[in-house]
Parts: C-alpha cells; structure tokens; sequence
C-alpha cells in the first residue's frame, strides 16, 4: 500500500515539504516495483538513495533548527542519527545477504513508518517553532 502525501504532513517550510516528499516518493516507487514483482531490483537502488539523501535532508533540517534556536535540536539531531543507523543496517544486510522480500518489509516497517511518524510527531514542532520566530 503506497502511502499518500496528505495536509497533516505539511510543515509550511518549502523546502523540508519537498524533501519529504522526496523521502515518501523513494518509498512509493519501491512498494509500486513489488507490486509488479520487481522490488528485489528497486532495492538496493531506493537504500541507495534513502542513505544518501536523508544525510542531505536532515542536514537541511538541522541547519534551520540552529539558525533558528529550536530548543529540542539536540534530541531532533538523535532522532535523525537513529534513522541513519537504521537505513545503514539495512545497506549492510543488502550487501551481505542479498536483495529478499525480508528487507523490502523492513524497509516498508521501520524506514516508511518511521518518516511519517517523525514529520507527523517532530518535524511539524520544528517547523511551528521557525514560523514564530522568524516574524
């Protein structure tokens, strides 16, 4: 089930909004290829991306939380490395096991749910923090 791109998770901020939706996309993409029987290929090319890009985005968040004084930056900043050791556990389970269906779940499970639920339960905060104080 692909997941959808809705009101409650908008941050008003242009480009963590477009990042996120970036994010969501790569994960889309992988569970439309196993729909069709060909997640085992778009794996490693979504893991790829996931490492690789959310280092740049949360870099972008993390660059607005200073600039800005948000007051729970040191927790957001464990959040964020949390799900770098994430994704990075996977890129290491997919280079010495192979592509499997046990990893698109776990991809679907740990990585999907957890950006939604991180921009639903933290980014939003973030986001209301830089709106009232850049006035």
């Amino acid at each position: 089930m692909a997941y959808k791109w809705t009101d409650d998770l908008l941050t008003g901020n242009i480009q963590i909004d477009t990042e996120h939706k970036e994010l969501i996309k790569a994960i889309n993409d992988l569970l439309e290829a196993c729909s069709k029987g060909k997640g085992r290929a778009e794996l490693e090319k979504t893991v790829k991306f996931l490492s690789s890009y959310t280092r740049t985005h949360f870099g972008h968040e993390e660059v607005l939380q200073k600039k800005y004084n948000y007051p729970d930056y040191n927790n957001h900043k464990k959040y964020h490395q949390h799900f770098i050791d994430t994704v990075d556990n996977v890129q290491k389970k997919l280079l010495a096991e192979g592509p499997s269906i046990v990893l698109v779940g776990e991809i679907n499970s740990k990585v999907a749910n957890w950006i939604i639920s991180h921009i639903k339960r933290e980014d939003v905060k973030v986001a209301a923090h830089i709106r009232n104080n850049s006035k």
